[in-house]
């Protein structure tokens, strides 16, 4: 096999989150009496953690203040209802169980903040996913490698043999910082033509095709 170890990204990779990112966003944003997003903005603003999330939702010229409230309400929020229309997209769970079936070693790693992460892997993939780890205090989130290195020293292997799999431009920079190949899938928050031009190089249109890559 090419692959001995696979480490995803979880929202737009494994798990379908957008329904449930924008309407706790969009709670938040009420609360605060804000004008609210739509499901696309919501989707194109996904990719660089919460805080960058609920950032990207504000109006222009808010302030400090207003954000950590927002932030605040939208943590609480996601906490509660996070699993109400959250779902692994088609086809996901036949592909981490092949995997695991054949030997390949699973992590996620996200921006997500951390007990989300954790969280939502137990519930959706249990003993499918070995290591998940989320965004926390004192570490670089994606795109700087430092999730990815920790998630290869909790399985006990190298970068020899692993592979990273994503469905954003952050994933592909995440890749190309850990020194590690990527595998940029078609399915999730960013299509095609935006993962080329961010510099994507090998595409998977579906959970079978990118089977297929990972262990044929």
């Amino acid at each position: 096999m090419p692959y001995q170890t696979a480490i995803f990204d979880l929202d737009g990779t494994l798990l379908d989150t957008l329904e449930d990112l924008f309407r706790a966003v969009n709670h938040a944003l009420r609360s605060h009496g804000l004008p609210l997003r739509t499901r696309d903005e919501i989707r194109s603003f996904v990719g660089n953690g919460v805080e960058r999330l609920v950032r990207r939702s504000l109006p222009e010229g808010y302030a400090e203040e207003t954000a950590a409230a927002v932030l605040s309400d939208f943590k609480t929020t996601y906490a509660a209802i996070c699993k109400d229309n959250t779902r692994p997209y088609d086809g996901i769970l036949p592909l981490l169980t092949s995997l695991r079936q054949n030997g390949v070693r699973i992590a996620v790693v996200s921006n997500k903040f951390d007990a989300a992460t954790k969280a939502l892997c137990a519930e959706y993939f249990g003993e499918l996913v070995d290591v998940a780890i989320g965004e926390r205090a004192g570490v670089r989130k994606k795109p700087a490698p430092d999730t990815v290195f920790e998630a290869l020293t909790a399985l006990g292997v190298t970068a020899t043999g692993a592979v990273y799999i994503g469905d954003s431009d952050v994933d592909i920079e995440t890749a190309k910082n850990a020194a590690m190949p990527c595998i940029s899938v078609t399915w999730g928050l960013r299509d095609e033509a935006f993962l080329l031009e961010n510099g994507a190089e090998t595409l998977a249109n579906s959970p079978d095709e990118l089977l297929r890559m990972l262990l044929s």
